[in-house]
């Protein structure tokens, strides 16, 4: 999971039923991060992504919100800088300890066919999405998953993680996809190769009605503990984008406003080395990394597939194909 990253925490809120499918996600690095990020897609909701570019001042972050609610939803991002706000967490801008500015970039997705019109999440998500957060947390239909879909079926929340040599690499996507996740003739997920998801993949077509594409969006985050300047830790979410790629067909299309951050909270050095070959060196310690980013980025999506059920009307992988859980 993406808390396999010591100094990284998740908290989810949702609100599911009633006339309700939607939530708010909230990556916390109490202990701040260099930040990052890399979007693609023509249908983006952001908020504060323009100061992470590398020639920006402010080099690191305390919070990444993830949201449902399309371009309403970035209002969840407030209640998140009240909970850091609350406990001196952010960019010093005065002499006193409370004297802060939050750094909580966001991103959103669109989900709002399935909550009734005008349910969707407010300054008070990110707020219990804080207040939740730990190591560890729920998969599927939570936080920002909750009225995910992906394709014809219902997308989720899911997570992954990965050691590379020294280093740990942690991915968390909320899946809302455009384009489909699945081979529906037979059951399979496209990025069912990227390691073992405790299934048995099935083999036979979906029975499923034909869903009307919406705008949809899929976000999340990939942190590091590597020690990475802030364009080092956008290389990480360029990366983590072709993961995506991998998991969803098609991807980044003009109904989807693909939006991935990097987090590297600067644990481990990479490796240095004198002489003529020690910017190689680094640049090998890097690519390994964001090589890793797209795997786990990949495997994350298809765990909140898998883990995801049935809410706002999308059937779920596990309701169309309840074999494979066998």
């Amino acid at each position: 999971m993406i808390t396999d990253v010591p100094g990284v925490l998740v908290g989810h809120h949702e609100r599911v039923g009633d006339g309700w499918a939607t939530g708010t996600t909230v990556v916390l690095v109490p202990e701040g991060a260099v930040g990052a990020v890399d979007q693609r897609g023509g249908a983006p909701g952001t908020r504060e992504t323009n100061l992470l570019e590398p020639e920006n001042l402010v080099q690191r972050v305390n919070a990444v919100c993830l949201s449902g609610g399309s371009a309403y939803g970035l209002a969840a991002a407030d209640g998140v800088m009240r909970w850091l706000a609350e406990r001196n967490l952010g960019f010093p801008v005065g002499t006193q300890p409370h004297e802060v500015v939050p750094i909580v970039p966001a991103a959103v997705l669109f989900d709002l066919p399935r909550s009734e019109w005008g349910n969707r999440p407010d300054a008070s998500f990110g707020y219990a999405a804080c207040e939740a957060a730990s190591e560890s947390f729920a998969s599927g239909t939570v936080g920002a998953g909750a009225g995910a879909a992906v394709g014809s079926l219902k997308g989720g929340i899911g997570s992954a993680g990965e050691v590379v040599g020294e280093y740990t690499v942690g991915a968390i996507a909320a899946v809302n996809a455009a384009g489909e996740a699945v081979d529906l003739s037979t059951g399979r997920a496209f990025a069912a190769d990227h390691g073992d998801f405790g299934v048995t993949w099935p083999s036979r077509p979906a029975d499923l009605p034909s869903r009307a594409t919406d705008l949809n969006t899929t976000i999340g985050v990939v942190a590091v503990d590597a020690a990475l300047s802030k364009a080092e830790a956008r290389r990480i979410a360029v990366a983590a984008q072709d993961g995506l790629a991998r998991a969803v067909r098609p991807a980044h299309t003009m109904f989807d406003g693909d939006t991935v951050f990097a987090l590297a909270t600067g644990a481990r050095a990479l490796p240095e080395a004198s002489g003529p070959f020690g910017p190689a060196a680094r640049a090998a310690g890097l690519d390994a990394l964001c090589s890793a980013a797209a795997r786990v980025f990949a495997r994350a999506m298809v765990h909140g597939l898998l883990a995801a059920t049935t809410a706002g009307g999308v059937p779920a992988y596990r309701d169309v194909w309840p074999e494979a859980f066998a």
